[in-house]
């Protein structure tokens, strides 16, 4: 008998050593599990802490959320945050494939057993552990982030001296070769920044294109000058100070304007600002009998600012200025037009016309790659309303880079390429190009055609 007892074992040793094995595979099993999941939370975490919104989060923060208050400062300590992502996710996925390997030998056997775990924990690790969880935290990035995030914070705190010492060591090894990621090469600015994220908006399909124009018209205050955008003194309309009182007031009441611009001796010399609801109030109280001096003492002095003046600092000026309408004049100091707070908020939000305004079509569609266009019309409202993108850097309107790049005044029926397009005069009025016709070549790709 104790021969056989030595090669044979007893049924309930065999019973014994299954139950064993089943309790094994099922701490196992339990612990694989448990790794996996901690895993998932890593990168669920990194996902979402990443992907959030800034803007608000911070809305969060000034709202008095505790947890976003948490993200806000996971974000602000970006290296750290990365640093414990990383060691917790890799230390858990090591550890897990470790155990799996270690099961699934006993299992299995040494060969069969190796590849068996390398194709299910890759399974597993890939499904489970990344693609899952980061698709649902990219989707759900200001819910998981603020759930996440007091964990997160914790785990920074305690992994602090061992992703420091990691920082620490790569610094090092970079500086060997001769890499300092202490110096911020960072060259795009907040509004570029804003910009793009304005323009991607638009592209997929988030925002119409009538908001994304006024977005980036307000970005672009601070860039553009008052010359791009006034009314050229040829198409102001102007009157003679020393006619008399039946003609002034004729002449302003039938204006279609609100504010008349005076001049004394010569058209350049500007003397003051007759507003219209001003001379009705004055017409009324001495009841029709006016004189030219009456009317020149309710004018207003001529306010002259530089053609240079940006948008924006033309804007706050208006404001604190409390008035509506501005002279430009050129460095000489000659007058060169008038710009007024109606052409800069046209500006932002695009042709404001009331009842009294003229309708004039000065972009005409001819086909898909045809427009009839008035030579007026500045490059800015050009490049906003078809999706162009012709340069603005020399000239503020259609007509002016055509002489510019022309570097002549081009007679009616005469053709330039001009940025892809083939431009034709259509009409002028004296050495005035009023009209030009826009055919986009064949192989011209606009910025509008641009996939991202």
């Amino acid at each position: 008998m104790p021969e056989l007892f030595g090669k044979h074992l007893s049924k309930p040793a065999i019973y014994n050593m299954n139950i064993s094995m089943d309790n094994d595979i099922i701490f196992y099993g339990l612990t694989i599990f448990l790794f996996l999941l901690i895993s998932a939370f890593f990168s669920a975490a990194e996902t979402a802490l990443t992907a959030v919104s800034r803007a608000r989060i911070y809305q969060l923060v000034m709202d008095g959320n505790k947890r976003a208050q948490i993200v806000s400062r996971l974000r602000k300590e970006k290296e750290a945050m990365i640093g414990t992502v990383l060691l917790g996710n890799n230390a858990v996925n090591i550890a897990a494939s470790a155990i799996a390997t270690t099961l699934s030998i006993r299992l299995f056997g040494n060969e069969n057993g190796l590849v068996l775990v390398t194709l299910v924990m890759t399974l597993l690790v890939v499904i489970f552990s990344e693609v899952l969880p980061k698709t649902y935290a990219i989707q759900n990035a200001e819910r998981v982030s603020l759930a996440f995030a007091p964990a997160l914070s914790l785990l920074v705190k305690l992994f602090q001296p061992i992703t420091y010492s990691i920082q620490f060591l790569i610094r090092i090894i970079l500086r060997i070769f001769g890499v300092d990621i202490t110096k911020s090469n960072t060259l795009i600015s907040a509004t570029d920044v804003i910009r793009g994220t304005i323009e991607l908006h638009h592209r997929e399909g988030k925002m119409i294109k009538q908001d994304r124009d006024m977005l980036g018209s307000i970005l672009d205050l601070n860039d553009i000058e008052v010359e791009n955008i006034m009314v050229h003194r040829t198409e102001v309309e102007t009157l003679d100070a020393d006619l008399s009182a039946e003609e002034l007031v004729k002449m302003a009441v039938s204006t279609m304007h609100s504010r008349i611009p005076l001049w004394r001796g010569e058209p350049d010399n500007i003397i003051g600002l007759l507003h219209v609801k001003n001379l009705i109030k004055i017409m009324r109280e001495q009841k029709g009998a006016l004189t030219t001096e009456a009317i020149l003492a309710i004018c207003t002095k001529p306010w002259f600012i530089p053609e240079t003046t940006s948008l924006r600092d033309q804007l706050l000026a208006f404001r604190n200025k409390r008035q509506h309408f501005a002279f430009v004049v050129d460095e000489y100091g000659a007058w060169q037009g008038v710009v007024t707070l109606e052409d800069i908020i046209e500006e932002i939000v695009g042709d404001i016309d009331d009842e009294h305004d003229e309708i004039e079509n000065d972009i005409q569609k001819v086909d898909d790659n045809t427009y009839i266009i008035s030579g007026s019309v500045t490059l800015r409202d050009l490049n906003r309303h078809l999706s162009w993108n012709l340069p603005d850097d020399n000239a503020s309107t259609i007509a002016g880079l055509l002489i510019y790049e022309a570097q002549e005044i081009p007679e009616v029926g005469e053709s330039h390429e001009l940025y892809g397009f083939d431009c034709i005069v259509v009409e002028k009025s004296a050495m005035q190009i009023t009209r030009v016709k826009m055919k986009k070549r064949p192989e011209t790709r606009l910025h509008s055609d641009i996939e991202l």
